[in-house]
């Protein structure tokens, strides 16, 4: 073979390039993917985060979001209950029909339903959210949608009183809590960290749309 008679010093290059592929397999390996299933809803998810956010809605943000939830599991049940795409629980799932009814019968393992749910809800919440900037606007939003807008407003107010700006998210209202629990506070936070800084740049590269917070994406 004509590698043979290759100089010694010539295969360094080789060995080096070798050993960082080989060094750089974990973290590819725990790389975010979009799952096969995505792209059977691709456009459901389309089509509902425009009619409800027009033309220029974040299709990537709630790609992200649904990945976050399940993984596009159309049968995700959590430990807790939540069920679906959208991992709604059941009490969440019956209520939104009473000020969205244009989502119709509730039927969260239904993926077109658990899709326009979905939507509708974080178009519901952030009707009712004041933000400095859309990426603030967002990152307020899932959290509320993770743990109730009542937490939201909550964790707002304390921001105000600690002399923090409460339309500012980041490194704002974000580092202060109203009550929750350890662990319920840190679940919470990492919501909107990881669909918009992680897993929102994944959806936007593969070409599924806009995103909400695209200066940011990658930020740790």
């Amino acid at each position: 073979m004509l590698m043979r008679h290759l100089p010694a010093r010539q295969f360094r290059p080789l060995i080096l390039c070798a050993l960082l592929l080989l060094c750089a397999l974990p973290a590819i390996s725990h790389a975010a993917t979009i799952p096969p299933d995505a792209l059977c809803h691709r456009a459901t998810l389309t089509r509902e985060a425009r009619f409800r956010f027009g033309m220029d809605a974040p299709v990537a943000t709630f790609a992200a979001q649904i990945h976050q939830e399940s993984e596009w599991r159309a049968g995700a049940v959590s430990p807790v209950g939540a069920q679906g795409l959208a991992q709604f629980m059941p009490g969440t799932a019956r209520w939104l029909p009473t000020v969205m009814p244009d989502t119709g019968q509730p039927a969260p393992f239904n993926p077109a339903w658990a899709i326009r749910a979905l939507v509708a809800y974080d178009w519901w919440i952030l009707q009712r959210v004041r933000a400095a900037t859309p990426c603030d606007r967002m990152a307020k939003g899932l959290a509320g949608y993770n743990g109730g807008p009542g937490w939201l407003t909550r964790d707002e107010r304390k921001a105000a009183a600690q002399g923090l700006d409460p339309d500012v998210w980041w490194g704002s209202v974000e580092t202060v809590n109203a009550g929750r629990s350890r662990a319920a506070f840190r679940e919470n936070r990492g919501y909107p960290r990881r669909i918009l800084l992680v897993l929102e740049p994944v959806y936007m590269a593969a070409g599924w749309g806009a995103g909400s917070c695209p200066a940011q994406g990658g930020r740790s």
